[in-house]
């Protein structure tokens, strides 16, 4: 009897998900520090129309890729807000690289 492959993107995808959800339960994810930011020397850019965007977070030593909203940008850093699977809004700073547009394509940052 074989595997259905059919299905197994999905399965794994889910299964994934399931992995993600139960290493960052009860964790708040690790956002920049200020010193990182350099927000007292770097442009800030704020939207109120958040762009949407896939990106890597951490939480602690667990880096999950999220569907997120990003809200403001400097050249170096996004700063991130996504829902958890919990329902809680989720916000963090991270590294401009470890973000990219939803649709694949690149995020305009100046």
């Amino acid at each position: 009897m074989g595997t259905n492959k059919r299905y197994a993107e999905r399965v794994d995808r889910q299964l994934g998900q399931r992995a993600d959800e139960a290493a960052t339960r009860g964790l708040a994810p690790t956002s920049l520090t200020d010193a990182e930011l350099e927000l007292d020397s770097l442009p800030l850019t704020k939207t109120p129309k958040p762009h949407e965007v896939r990106a890597w977070v951490r939480y602690g030593a667990v880096a999950v890729k999220v569907t997120a909203r990003a809200v403001a940008w400097t050249p170096r850093a996004v700063a991130l807000e996504w829902e958890a699977p919990s329902g809680e809004t989720h916000r963090a700073w991270v590294w401009a690289s470890a973000v990219e547009a939803a649709d694949s394509g690149r995020l305009n940052r100046p």
